[in-house]
């Protein structure tokens, strides 16, 4: 009879992730700001996507920065635009983007769910994908020319209310009942991990700083930058419910479609208010 030792015996994770894990699970997933992931579960998971519009407030100051800077130097409200609009492409790697191409191609394509399914994996980008990154690409600096041209505190607020709507949109999309198109993938990591209430809870947060932040400027600002929150859901929403139909649920590819199409119709509001 021989003894074998395995090592000391495992603990299996808490059930509960801290609120630090939570925060390096969101940064770390969603912006390449330095941010070692120390936990990969879904109780993880459920933190950090709870954490998201966390991760997009940071991502929205530091897009308002250059904007705010080139305007103080002389610069127009359109070449602001431009530097604010490529700030989040760059501290995501253009995944979002690229999430947004893909998702585009494969509601396209007519081809049933596992075939569509197939056509998002590939590296090339289809007609569709093209025409959805022009049209967001272009609408989103517009709408940011337009903001910018009525101030710089409005140019910066809107570009920090887009991205944190975008990363919410993501977290009401990782909500109980919300199922992974495949078993494998950031979609099947976070699909359903945040509880209903929670995602209620952290949606009518948002929506009240967002209002409170544009205060300052008015009550009228303060009610356009709440309601550009909302229609900034609601098309996420619109277009999570068409992916879930069409592809059976959710993938990272959405994901990045979804903060994609929030942010653009949050600025599209700022820029009609």
């Amino acid at each position: 009879m021989t003894d074998s030792f395995d090592g000391p015996p495992q603990t299996p994770p808490p059930e509960r992730a801290s609120f630090p894990d939570g925060v390096r699970f969101a940064f770390g997933t969603l912006t390449v700001l330095p941010a070692r992931i120390t936990r990969w579960d879904r109780p993880a998971a459920r933190t950090g996507m709870a954490c998201a519009p966390l991760a997009g407030l940071v991502v929205g100051l530091l897009a308002a920065l250059p904007g705010v800077l080139l305007l103080l130097l002389g610069g127009g409200p359109l070449l602001a635009a431009a530097f604010t609009v490529a700030v989040p492409a760059a501290l995501t790697r253009g995944l979002h983007l690229d999430g947004l191409a893909d998702t585009a191609d494969g509601l396209g394509s007519a081809k049933p769910a596992d075939q569509a399914l197939r056509i998002m994996k590939q590296s090339d980008i289809g007609p569709f994908g093209v025409v959805a990154l022009v049209l967001v690409l272009l609408t989103q600096v517009a709408a940011l020319s337009e903001i910018y041209a009525d101030g710089r505190a409005e140019g910066a607020l809107a570009a920090v209310v887009a991205a944190v709507a975008a990363r919410l949109a993501m977290t009401l999309a990782c909500r109980e009942g919300v199922p992974a198109a495949r078993p494998e993938g950031l979609g099947a990591a976070v699909a359903g991990v945040v509880p209903r209430r929670a995602a209620a809870a952290i949606t009518v947060l948002t929506v009240v700083l967002a209002a409170a932040a544009a205060l300052p400027m008015g009550l009228p600002a303060a009610g356009w930058s709440a309601a550009a929150v909302l229609a900034a859901l609601l098309a996420a929403e619109l277009l999570l419910r068409r992916c879930v139909r069409r592809f059976d649920g959710v993938t990272g590819d959405v994901f990045g479609a979804l903060a994609e199409v929030a942010a653009t119709t949050a600025l599209i509001v700022l820029a009609l208010g």
